[in-house]
């Protein structure tokens, strides 16, 4: 018994010369726990909860010279074509500053405008 204590105690202080048995199975114990773990331990882990901006504008590069522009349906008070655009180029003013709308899209989220996508291109 105390042979058995005393290898358990030299697992735990890592004493075994880098080779041999003791060490090959130390390494792959860690191994196993680094790639197994993951499945079988719950860690409570979860990706960040994207928060919206507090003005419901998102903008990012769409790639070209231009900007893709998400904004809340909130922020367009108007349901017609022309008036729709005017409400989102007055909203997006004050972020892109002079710039031309190339066109926009409505993301229904359940048949219901839940935001407005707009590719606007700076002058």
């Amino acid at each position: 018994m105390k042979k058995f204590w005393q290898t358990l105690s030299s697992y735990v202080w890592w004493t075994h010369a880098r080779g041999s048995v003791h060490y090959d199975v130390m390494v792959t114990i860690i191994l196993l726990f680094i790639f197994i773990a993951p499945f079988k331990i719950d860690f409570n882990d979860k990706p960040a909860e994207r928060i919206p901006h507090p003005t419901g504008i998102v903008a990012y590069p769409d790639g070209e010279r231009g900007l893709v522009f998400e904004v809340a349906a909130s922020a367009v008070p108007s349901r017609e074509p022309d008036a729709i655009k005017a409400d989102l180029l007055r909203a997006i003013q004050p972020y892109a500053g002079n710039a031309e709308l190339v066109r926009y899209e409505a993301v229904k989220n359940g048949g219901k405008v839940s935001l407005y996508r707009v590719w606007i291109h700076r002058r």
